[in-house]
């Protein structure tokens, strides 16, 4: 089990006393704790553990219910032990080993107060393990982006807290990829459309953490409150800057806004990700090889079909090779977008077969798309089926999910086809408006437009 680092280990990510019990509680979730664990504790005192419950297998049927209600139970069950130990002295074994935990002649009264502390945390062993495995493809790349930023190469690690260096990974909140960008943070700096979404690409998506990273250092002249700021967000950290000034008084004092939990542990939990990845990765056995490529940027659009004929590669390699180009291409309803950097596999034939591409496989446009404007009582289902796709397709062309009402007047875009063009021709108008489409919307399928007012 790898140990807290010393504040004399680095002087751009230093451990503050403040925040030394909190590293080695994530130390502990990220290196001891497995998946089938969850750790009850005092989210304001992560010193303070109450018990470790035993979970259901991830992949048993309905684990993530049962993991829930086995958590809520062993929650609620110290905070009615707290309630009891706030006016009573303790009556049981139970009662008095978590009475030991509060020391001093407050120790009532702080009971009280940790009755709406009680927090539930399941372990992360194994994914975190093959997060250290997975991120060997990547590192030495994502290494050298930072270097070329002139920023510590140890933000490497950070994935691991964000993602687990999952490129593939999605947050309830919509965050994508290895670095997870929210759209509305990732279209400052990446390509996110119909076509291509650069989150789910590990090196662009480093760029634009590198770029967002380096402007938050900038900003704030602090890596602590930089690597919080990533999570929090550029402007909050400003805001509690202004009113606490240090990182450590941040942490100590600040809760505002959206300051909880999770961004008053950011940092920590970056530190921790830091030494046990670094432990991890002597003592594992192995990482992932680290992946060579070749890029060919497009001069024009392409059908993924060509591509795949070509290089003599399956669709499913290039999907693989290429994670931001969206299903739309990979299906070949879209053509790969002119100007995108193909990532192929480097060394063999590669080069020469790039040199004999001929320019006719290119073509100079998009395949079409047609624009639904909603009317009064449309649902996403009744555009679907009139545009005779599927709703899946328009929640997906549009960037939608399944729980937020459609307005009246919203743009929606339809996924062309050949003979698509031909639909709503007797309304002209209800398709002549340019796309419009909207930040973290999404649809409920069965609901009526309503008027955005």
């Amino acid at each position: 089990m790898p140990c807290a680092a010393s504040p004399a280990a680095g002087q751009d990510f230093p451990l503050y006393p403040a925040i030394s019990k909190n590293v080695q509680f994530w130390e502990k979730i990220y290196a001891v704790y497995s998946l089938k664990q969850a750790v009850i504790h005092d989210s304001e005192d992560l010193s303070k553990i109450y018990q470790v419950v035993s979970l259901v297998d991830l992949e048993a049927p309905g684990a993530q219910q049962q993991n829930a209600a086995i958590q809520k139970q062993a929650c609620e069950k110290y905070r009615s032990i707290l309630r009891r130990l706030a006016v009573q002295a303790p009556s049981s074994p139970e009662e008095q080993r978590v009475a030991a935990l509060f020391a001093g002649k407050n120790a009532r009264q702080e009971m009280a107060l940790a009755v709406n502390n009680v927090r539930s945390q399941s372990g992360q062993k194994e994914r975190f393990l093959s997060g250290v495995v997975t991120a060997g493809a990547y590192l030495t790349e994502i290494k050298n982006i930072f270097r070329s930023y002139n920023l510590p190469e140890e933000l490497a690690h950070l994935p691991h807290v964000e993602s687990s260096f999952n490129i593939k990974a999605y947050s309830r909140i919509g965050a994508a990829g290895l670095w997870q960008f929210t759209r509305e943070t990732g279209i400052q700096y990446l390509t996110i459309d119909y076509t291509v979404d650069e989150r789910l690409d590990p090196i662009a998506a480093t760029r634009a953490a590198a770029k967002y990273l380096a402007k938050s250092f900038q900003t704030l002249n602090n890596w602590p409150l930089a690597i919080t700021s990533y999570n929090y967000g550029l402007g909050g950290m400003m805001r509690a800057v202004n009113e606490e000034g240090t990182y450590e008084r941040i942490f100590t004092n600040y809760s505002k806004g959206y300051f909880k939990f999770a961004s008053r542990n950011f940092y920590s939990e970056f530190l921790a990700a830091r030494n046990v990845a670094r432990y991890l990765e002597k003592n594992n056995g192995g990482v992932a090889a680290e992946v060579k490529y070749r890029y060919l940027n497009l001069p024009g659009y392409v059908h993924v079909q060509e591509i795949s004929h070509h290089f003599g590669l399956p669709v499913g390699m290039i999907a693989e090779l290429n994670p931001a180009l969206r299903p739309p291409v990979i299906s070949g309803e879209k053509l790969i977008p002119k100007g995108y950097a193909l990532r192929l596999p480097a060394g063999g034939k590669t080069n020469q077969l790039i040199a004999s591409l001929s320019p006719s496989l290119f073509k100079n446009g998009q395949k079409a798309s047609l624009n639904h404007r909603v009317q009064r009582g449309d649902t996403a289902k009744s555009i679907a089926r009139l545009h005779k796709i599927s709703l899946k397709t328009l929640l997906r062309a549009n960037n939608l999910g399944q729980s937020t009402t459609i307005r009246l007047g919203q743009n929606l875009l339809i996924p062309g086809k050949a003979d698509a063009a031909t639909i709503n021709e007797s309304k002209p108008k209800n398709n002549s408006t340019r796309i419009n489409i909207q930040k973290n919307v999404t649809t409920k399928d069965n609901l009526l437009a309503k008027d955005s007012s």
